[in-house]
């Protein structure tokens, strides 16, 4: 997972990005760099990019590690609507700890987000939130 690299979309002025697609790839760093001129040059033209996360992988084993079943039903979950860690993991039949865990590699790589909310006479709980509505598995060998 060293060689992952990711480009994250601006976000909205609230904050939640609805048609935002998310892609996770495998591509060599000469096609990352391409992509990045690429980019550069048509925000130098003015042209509007679109909303887009895009993590790209050099090894497709990586990219397999990182998405495994467990973390692409943990997506499928969220992606519908925000939910606390603990109701994720019992809607998953998995363990709190696990789903924390992986919550926490994904938000890392820019495809999920967390925040923490009052939990009336329970203290604080994390929410998990999707970063995009539709999220894309791309892999070449």
């Amino acid at each position: 997972m060293k060689n992952a690299s990711k480009t994250a979309a601006p976000k909205s002025t609230t904050g939640v990005r609805t048609s935002v697609k998310a892609r996770m790839t495998t591509h060599s760093a000469e096609s990352f760099f391409s992509r990045s001129r690429d980019r550069a040059r048509r925000l130098d033209r003015g042209e509007k990019l679109p909303a887009q996360i895009t993590v790209a992988f050099e090894d497709p084993a990586d990219l397999l590690r990182v998405l495994s079943a467990e973390r692409v039903r943990l997506l499928r979950g969220v992606r519908r609507e925000p939910l606390a860690v603990s109701k994720l993991a019992n809607d998953l039949g998995r363990d709190r700890k696990a789903v924390m865990r992986d919550v926490s590699l994904l938000e890392s790589l820019g495809l999920l987000k967390t925040r923490e909310e009052p939990n009336p006479g329970h203290g604080r709980r994390r929410i998990v939130e999707a970063l995009a509505a539709q999220y894309q598995l791309v892999a070449m060998i």
